[in-house]
């Protein structure tokens, strides 16, 4: 049988996917089908030897080739056949990136087993009340989060195993062990029997559940959604159009989540269908770890949310534009500012390393200033719209300056069709989406489901979008963060809290309606001020107040008059964030009256 399925894999030609149109219109591009067994098996037959995993720091020797990969899911695959775990049984995960991560992830999908991957950042009750909701029968857990589930495990005898080296923990429940597991600590997957007998017997189907994914957004309701193998992978297969293209052997640096579906489908998935070789940091992203790694990886490719180069542009580069005057008056000079930019450019290119050709940004809105700076300075930066309903791109655009227009996020992916609903005069409307990526639907949320699709099967995202005449995408704000004016005039307050953003000190800010106008909650950068302004942290923090309404006129005389704010108020504590750092819209302005009820109680 491995003789035949050696010699099958040998006649397939996996350069010529992109050739084959199926009956249903789908052209294969990089797989054979849409599956992760064929996946896994896919990559590892054209990548072979090549390293597909490795660790920052790891001892020599433990990286992964991609026929190491291959072997390791399959023996874990039969170690969940051995197991008794059936097609369909849902098993979570929740712990950090790591090769071990997509191993687990793939055994349990190329057996038709359901992921449920946990942000390793949830908390002890967001966890137990998915792995409730989801009916997880058992969850993978690295030591760091081990103590997240505990509760929960014991209280619904959920197995539990240890992600490092799947070895079970029934003794540190403190209940008996119910099955005879084979595989112990100590064991190496790469040495664990793999039973082809038992993975031949599996059908595994495009249409069938590879992940559930539990949504953090903005809005404060969690959402379960329902990702196929089609999904996940055509997603992956497409974005290769419009996002990013890469060599066998591109040094990928990985930073973000793996339980989130933009660093899983295009930072992993994409990257490995090409053969990629990827690097896990292997700690938090913490300047410290970043910044040598960084110097020692020197990746070409890399995955990040937009607060990292916002950062970055904030620390390094709008000091230097902003404050020194001979740079200022250059870089506003049409002749010598192409020199500026380009200095500047090589500048930020050394921080990353030197080679960096890739620099995805998603999952949040990138501040309009900071990208226009981008765009001028030409790095290579490339943006994707989509959420983890659409696994997640809908839109992208790669590095190359031909592809990009600032304040856009680019053309819609092959395959998607996107129209916009209730189009103001403006000719902005909520963007509509179908396709292929697009989920099965909320789990166990009927109710759900047919708010969320128009019934001639449009998948509502609830962004508010434009498009222009050459089919560039361009979002506008959220449905349901959209404010009416007095008169009935739609106000964006995303593009107010652009504006408020763009100004000296400001760190970041939120605007909502209150008592029928609208009032901006404004962080300041108290140490930034009290440095530029030679005034202690204190005096800096009056004057922070000072500064607040002082922006309001500003900001007010750059805006029409519906738009207009009526109050700003010093934020002091840093905005909650969602894991891919958009702020939570939802606790506002309630947290402010909250502190402001405690604050009145103790005086």
């Amino acid at each position: 049988m491995m003789k035949e399925k050696k010699e099958k894999d040998k006649k397939i030609d996996y350069k010529a996917f992109r050739k084959i149109r199926r009956d249903d219109g789908l052209v294969m591009k990089f797989l054979p089908s849409y599956t992760f067994r064929s996946y896994v098996d896919t990559v590892s037959s054209r990548f072979k030897s090549r390293t597909m995993y490795s660790v920052f720091r790891a001892p020599e020797g433990s990286e992964i080739s991609y026929m190491v990969f291959r072997k390791a899911v399959r023996a874990a695959s039969s170690f969940f056949i051995l197991n008794g775990y059936k097609k369909g049984d849902k098993i979570a995960i929740m712990a950090e990136s790591s090769p071990s991560w997509m191993i687990f992830y793939c055994a349990l999908t190329y057996i038709g087993l359901i992921a449920v991957p946990l942000l390793p950042d949830f908390s002890p009750l967001e966890a137990d009340a998915i792995l409730k909701h989801s009916e997880a029968v058992a969850v993978a857990v690295s030591e760091k989060c081990y103590q997240k589930v505990y509760n929960s495990l014991v209280e619904r005898k959920i197995d539990l195993f240890r992600l490092e080296d799947l070895s079970y923990l029934p003794k540190e429940l403190g209940y008996p062990e119910s099955r005879n597991y084979h595989l112990q600590p100590g064991v190496s997957l790469k040495d664990f029997k793999i039973n082809d007998k038992e993975i031949a017997k599996i059908d595994v189907e495009e249409k069938d559940t590879a992940s559930i994914i539990y949504t953090s957004g903005t809005t404060g309701s969690s959402k379960a959604v329902v990702l196929t193998h089609l999904n996940l992978l055509r997603c992956a297969d497409l974005s290769t159009d419009v996002y990013i293209k890469v060599k066998p052997g591109v040094r990928v640096l990985s930073i973000l989540p793996m339980s989130h579906v933009y660093e899983f489908t295009i930072g992993q998935l994409l990257t490995t269908l090409q053969g990629a070789h990827i690097t896990f940091l292997g700690k938090a992203p913490a300047v410290s770890i970043l910044l040598p790694a960084l110097s020692e990886i020197r990746p070409e490719v890399m995955l990040s949310v937009p607060l990292l180069i916002e950062k970055v542009y904030r620390a390094a580069v709008l000091p230097t534009i902003r404050d020194n005057k001979k740079i200022a008056k250059l870089i506003k000079n049409p002749i010598t500012s192409a020199f500026i930019y380009s200095v500047i450019r090589k500048k930020l290119l050394s921080t990353f390393g030197h080679r960096l050709k890739f620099f995805g940004i998603g999952g949040a809105p990138l501040d309009p200033e900071v990208e226009a700076f981008l765009y001028k300075a030409k790095f290579p930066y490339a943006i994707g719209y989509g959420l983890t309903e659409t696994s997640p791109l809908i839109a992208g655009c790669g590095p190359k300056k031909s592809m990009h227009k600032p304040g856009f996020v680019g053309k819609v992916v092959l395959d998607d069709e996107v129209v916009l609903d209730n189009k103001n005069e403006e000719g902005i409307g909520e963007i509509l989406v179908k396709g292929v990526n697009v989920m099965s639907g909320y789990y166990k949320r009927d109710d759900l489901n047919e708010e969320a699709f128009t019934l001639d099967g449009y998948f509502r995202t609830g962004d508010l979008g434009y498009i222009d005449r050459h089919g560039f995408l361009s979002i506008r704000g959220r449905v349901k963060t959209m404010i009416l004016g007095p008169a009935g005039e739609n106000i964006y307050p995303e593009l107010i809290e652009n504006l408020i953003n763009s100004q000296e000190f400001v760190e970041e800010s939120l605007v909502v309606s209150e008592n029928g106008g609208l009032l901006a909650l404004i962080k300041i950068d108290v140490e930034l001020m009290s440095k530029k302004l030679s005034i202690s942290i204190d005096e800096a923090k009056s004057e922070a107040q000072k500064y607040v309404k002082k922006l309001r006129k500003t900001v007010n005389e750059q805006l029409n008059s519906y738009s207009r704010i009526s109050e700003a108020e010093l934020q002091e504590e840093p905005f909650d964030r969602t894991p891919t750092q958009k702020i939570k819209r939802f606790l506002y302005p309630k947290k402010k009256k909250n502190s402001e009820d405690k604050t009145e109680k103790k005086e």
